[in-house]
């Protein structure tokens, strides 16, 4: 069971004081405001939201290739903000000088930055925007890294289009002073939630919309990081409410950018290289192989062609290969197919039952709380609930095997572990189990050790680490 937002905050930032003292600590924010708790009804719209996100519509070309082609050493603290039921979740980052802050969605499944510009009107009101007749550091840029000056960047939840543009991001003590990113100037309706003012894109440079290096590598590279990784601890904030109503914001988890926070998590941190795309020779998403998804006792086997995960902290649920995702419901007494188009490509399952599921990337098998998988009743009796994992094929005309992910992980999952993503010696994703003080339970991974990759022990690197904050995004 998760501590308390309070004391967990407490115990979190008690941890970090100790283990890197010098470092800048904000404190954790939290808002009082409330929204209205989160239902099975909102769950149809993000996992549609997802199919888009990964290009899971009529086109069979690779969602890498579409981005494409619409042109697209120190140590700190900081905290992470969790807005709106373990949705997604902000950091907040500097642009300009005098800088400005702004609170954008940490997403390893895209790579660009950006952020609403002053003259959109479409923003909203709520939104932080960016003017850059205010920034001494500002740099126009017509034709930025290759790029056209306007550049159109479309996700699940919407899309977005601006004028390439460069100035000085700041994320803690690290400092880009020239990163490329996008001015907003239109956004769809809707697509900015409470104080979220963009995203930070923490994927790979061949995903980039504004062909341009993400914040985290070009820290990385300009030798800023003392290791080149970051680590994610992501907090559970669904189902607690007070009053039918949770919370918009609070604790969201720590990202820690160049190395890893120990006290976060126990044990050693399984790495696993990353997997190839057929279609491109660069790194795209954090890609995975999924081998097997252990459900109840009984394991269901993931084919080597359908095996492709894109680990992606800015989507909410887990969707699969249609075959594969039948079998698992298949496992699961009173599970069927959900009848309502509202839901397509879920299953309901009894309320009654609690699932008990574990993934595994070719090494452990990493358990999920049997929370995150039930998405909540659907019936007014309680009968019936809605699964977290869905058929990311439902409605789709793709093709297996050109390039896309044939699975993309999100929150459901990366609650339950501590994830790193490491940029070498050897491009890698890791997990370890999570600590008492990052509310991990009793529960342990099982399986052998990764072939392709390596463990580590919880050594402390020297970082940069940020609180994070929950939105409801729907991607």
């Amino acid at each position: 069971m998760l501590p308390s937002i309070a004391s967990s905050s407490l115990i979190v930032l008690s941890l970090v004081s100790e283990a890197f003292a010098g470092s800048i600590h904000i404190p954790i924010t939290a808002r009082t405001e409330q929204i209205a708790k989160r239902t099975p009804a909102d769950y149809g719209a993000i996992a549609s939201n997802i199919r888009q996100k990964y290009g899971f519509t009529s086109s069979s070309e690779p969602v890498w290739a579409k981005k494409k082609r619409m042109e697209r050493r120190a140590e700190s603290a900081v905290s992470i903000i969790n807005y709106g039921q373990d949705t997604s979740y902000f950091g907040t980052i500097s642009i300009g000088t005098p800088g400005k802050q702004f609170n954008v969605v940490l997403d390893t499944g895209s790579s660009d930055l950006w952020v609403a510009s002053s003259s959109c009107s479409s923003c909203g009101f709520s939104a932080t925007t960016y003017d850059s007749s205010a920034s001494s550091s500002f740099k126009a840029s017509g034709t930025v890294s290759g790029a056209s000056a306007q550049t159109t960047i479309s996700y699940g939840s919407g899309a977005v289009a601006g004028t390439i543009v460069a100035d000085s991001v700041s994320f803690g003590e690290f400092t880009v002073d020239s990163q490329t990113f996008l001015s907003v100037s239109q956004t769809t309706q809707g697509l900015l939630v409470g104080t979220m003012s963009g995203i930070l894109g923490l994927a790979w440079p061949a995903l980039a919309s504004t062909q341009s290096t993400p914040f985290w590598k070009a820290a990385s590279d300009a030798g800023q990081f003392d290791s080149q990784e970051f680590g994610f601890y992501l907090s559970r904030l669904r189902d607690q409410t007070r009053g039918g109503s949770s919370k918009s914001e609070g604790n969201g988890g720590v990202l820690t950018l160049g190395g890893v926070n120990q006290t976060l998590y126990t044990g050693d941190i399984e790495f696993t290289n990353l997997a190839s795309s057929s279609f491109s020779q660069d790194e795209t998403f954090w890609l995975l192989d999924m081998t097997s998804i252990l459900v109840n006792g009984n394991t269901v086997t993931v084919p080597s062609s359908s095996a492709l995960s894109a680990i992606d902290t800015g989507t909410t649920l887990i969707g699969g290969p249609s075959s594969v995702v039948q079998s698992f419901w298949s496992q699961v007494d009173g599970a069927q197919p959900s009848t309502d188009q509202s839901y397509q490509g879920f299953y309901t399952f009894p309320c009654s039952t609690t699932l008990s599921v574990s993934l595994s990337f070719g090494g452990k098998s990493w358990p999920i709380d049997s929370s995150d998988m039930n998405l909540g009743q659907l019936t007014v009796t309680g009968q019936t609930c809605l699964g977290a994992l869905f058929d990311l094929e439902a409605g789709s005309s793709i093709v297996s095997g050109r390039g896309n992910p044939q699975w993309v992980v999100g929150d459901t999952f990366l609650k339950n572990v501590y994830s790193v993503y490491r940029q070498g010696p050897t491009p890698s994703v890791g997990f370890a189990q999570l600590s008492e003080a990052a509310g991990g339970g009793s529960a342990s991974p099982g399986g052998s050790s990764s072939k392709n990759g390596a463990t580590r022990s919880g050594v402390n690197f020297g970082v940069a680490v940020f609180s994070l904050v929950l939105a409801v995004l729907l991607v």
